[in-house]
């Protein structure tokens, strides 16, 4: 899992140094947009064009230009015109991000789901963990004896045998408390 989620990053980081090597601006990285409220008869509208920094006033982006004559510099001098500059490099590689967290969460959601009770069967057998009915004891859950099974697996890492000692642990405490609670109506400090 650890060697996929390298590769993926490996992959990321391929990703984003090929988006920001290409360095000539597309043009819908650059633009100039003027919005010009209404004016007399006409109504306010919103213009964007693909235009240099030096060019960003009514003059050059509004077109068609809705008014003629002495109305024009009136109409122009009502207008909010800011040069918008972005990098969609970035903005590619943050959805490509976003997009691999995503599927990685999902595939570890369909490995949970899925493909773990599979692996435990085969790890326990089903023979440890479906209980006889002599064995029940109160609501003892189906994995209670787990802990013994892993502790005598050589196989599994140290930590995960910690990990699922602790989760046994944990298991056996809340078990206590429900037997003082429920059974004996006692509440542990």
């Amino acid at each position: 899992m650890m060697k996929f989620l390298l590769g993926v990053e490996a992959l990321c980081l391929a990703s984003f140094v090929l988006l920001t090597e290409v360095s000539a601006k597309n043009s819908e990285d650059i633009r100039c947009k003027c919005i010009c409220p209404p004016y007399k008869e006409v109504e306010g509208h919103i213009y964007k064009q693909n235009v240099s920094l030096k060019d960003c006033n009514c003059l050059h982006v509004v077109e068609p230009m809705p008014v003629e004559g002495k109305d024009v510099e009136a109409y122009c001098l009502r207008c909010e015109c800011k040069y918008e500059e972005r990098s969609s490099g970035t903005i590619k590689f943050t959805i490509i991000l976003y997009l691999s967290i995503l599927g990685l969460l999902l595939l570890y959601m369909v490995y949970l789901t899925l493909l773990e009770p599979m692996l435990k069967r085969r790890l326990f057998g089903h023979s440890q963990l479906i209980q006889s009915d002599d064995d029940v004891v109160g609501d003892q859950q189906p994995f209670s004896n787990a802990h013994s099974v892993l502790s005598r697996s050589h196989s599994r890492p140290n930590m995960l045998n910690k990990v699922e000692h602790a989760q046994q642990r944990w298991r056996r405490q809340v078990q206590e408390q429900r037997k003082s609670v429920f059974d004996r109506h006692v509440v542990l400090s």
